[in-house]
């Protein structure tokens, strides 16, 4: 895969080492930063498990410089596509268009010559990855959340938006087949000792796994509702008692429930509180299958837990034993 133009900048990747002359001149180029605006500084915002993500300061103001990479940032082996960035732009678009959604980044720029995108910078604000730890998430941004994922899901449908199927493929994969294969080289002892040998049943229960596979036909078939794709406390920002929402690239169009069950799958796994899906459907405002929404927050619960993509996520062998229980029979039908 040929990576944007070469003939309109001939740097591949940009990163925390890049010179910043080299990226003022790239930024220039594209009309993104003034002529007397001196870059002072690159920063790490934070921990990108997709692409590369710089903060960008300079002497007037600071903003966020995104660039995907034909291979997943975190685990660099696995291949991605990166016009991946090319959807999260168009999900910024259809949700934001004016730039005055408060709870979404400012598009600033995008070149997808070079798969980069320019966001407005939500200040030094942490992800809600810490209510793994905390074990709790407050109140009153879980209700923002649930709200803000029923507007997402009520976004008219925008012509021609990207179908994602190849970053869907790749999601398809890690979540309804890999975690579920006795064979699939990952090393789960290394994540916690007890991991592989509690894993097996899942991998051999048969009727689970023929439920999984309905459900990710399902995940790959179109539909006709515009979706986050990855809704969970990592894209999830607590910025003075709001909440923003970052990092739609693997957004596309399908079916309400698969965002909703991702969403309850990791409140239920924070908070461990099994009601969660029923508290998440009493603010959220749209008619959606109850069941077909139990089922996916299952699946995701099996997969983080027994999955490649872990959480910062502390239980013992004992209570993932009782989620990965709960989640068969969330599963099952």
């Amino acid at each position: 895969m040929q990576w944007g133009n070469p003939q309109i900048h001939p740097l591949k990747f940009f990163d925390i080492h890049t010179e910043l002359s080299v990226i003022r001149d790239y930024l220039l180029s594209k009309k993104w930063l003034g002529s007397s605006e001196n870059i002072l500084g690159i920063e790490k915002p934070g921990e990108g498990n997709m692409n590369v993500v710089l903060r960008i300061v300079t002497n007037t103001r600071s903003f966020i410089l995104k660039q995907s990479r034909p291979y997943v940032q975190k685990y660099p082996e696995i291949a991605a596509p990166p016009e991946r960035i090319a959807v999260e732009y168009s999900f910024y678009r259809a949700t934001n268009p004016d730039n005055k959604n408060p709870h979404m980044p400012a598009v600033l720029g995008f070149d997808p010559d070079h798969y980069v995108l320019l966001l407005e910078d939500l200040g030094h604000c942490e992800d809600m990855t810490h209510s793994y730890t905390t074990r709790t998430i407050d109140n009153m941004l879980l209700q923002q959340l649930i709200s803000l994922l029923a507007d997402i899901h009520s976004t008219p449908a925008p012509r021609g938006y990207p179908d994602n199927r190849l970053l869907r493929e790749l999601n398809h994969r890690h979540i309804f087949v890999l975690p579920f294969m006795e064979e699939n080289g990952f090393q789960l002892d290394q994540v916690q000792p007890g991991l592989q040998q509690l894993s097996l049943p899942y991998k051999k229960d048969s009727a689970l796994k023929e439920t999984v596979d309905t459900l990710g036909i399902q995940y790959l078939s179109p539909g006709d509702t515009l979706l986050h794709g990855d809704y969970y406390p990592g894209s999830w920002m607590g910025r003075k008692e709001k909440a923003c929402i970052i990092d739609p690239e693997f957004s596309f169009m399908g079916f309400a429930e698969f965002d909703i069950g991702v969403m309850a799958a990791h409140i239920l796994m924070a908070t461990m509180k099994t009601d969660t899906v029923q508290a998440i459907l009493a603010t959220y405002r749209h008619t959606v299958d109850t069941k077909l929404v139990e089922q996916l927050a299952g699946t995701e619960i099996i997969r983080r837990i027994i999955g490649l993509a872990q959480l910062p996520i502390k239980r013992d062998l004992e209570e993932k034993e009782y989620l990965l229980s709960l989640a068969r029979k969330m599963v099952l039908p």
